[in-house]
């Protein structure tokens, strides 16, 4: 898949847009999520899920959310990290990275998750932020795998915070 290819469907972390101003009209301010995608990490596997940028990834679907995580007693820990992608002198590379943790009951259709984390990490995110630290060791090595594999010359034009945070 070629990150760099504007003129593909959104499958993946085709996310570096050909944008080089803003319009100062109607509109000013509002914010360009080109250069962000979503992954979410079940276990031992991460994926894309471009569903999870409005809340409707794959696991999110059909999930009434709770803020209060005794209400959710049987729910499976996942995790949406956005990561963000900018180009330097070395080419593209993994900018931000931010992990939002929230369990999911798919059985009781019950979620919980607090949406003003994920609303802010998504924001670190964009600003160049690595926050990966809470991710266990599996879920580092699912990342670290998907990273790698989907784009080994970005993974290798990245922080060593992030190659650091994720080993």
């Amino acid at each position: 898949m070629d990150l760099l290819n504007n003129n593909k469907k959104n499958s993946g972390f085709t996310i570096l847009s050909s944008k080089t101003e803003v319009h100062g009209g109607y509109g000013k301010g509002v914010i360009d999520l080109n250069s962000v995608a979503s992954v979410i990490i079940d276990g031992d596997e991460a994926y894309i899920d471009m569903g999870a940028m409005h809340a409707k990834s794959a696991v999110e679907k059909g999930i009434k959310w709770t803020t209060n995580k005794d209400e959710v007693p049987n729910g499976k820990p996942y995790w949406l990290v956005w990561v963000t992608v900018d180009r330097n002198e070395s080419g593209p590379y993994y900018a931000g990275v931010t992990a939002c943790y929230m369990e999911i009951d798919r059985e009781a259709r019950r979620g919980y998750k607090i949406l003003a984390d994920h609303v802010n990490r998504m924001d670190y995110s964009m600003k160049r932020r690595i926050m990966v630290s809470e991710l266990d060791e599996t879920c580092k090595k699912a990342l670290k795998k998907l990273l790698m594999e989907h784009n080994l010359e970005m993974w290798n034009n990245s922080s060593d915070e992030l190659k650091e945070g994720l080993s």
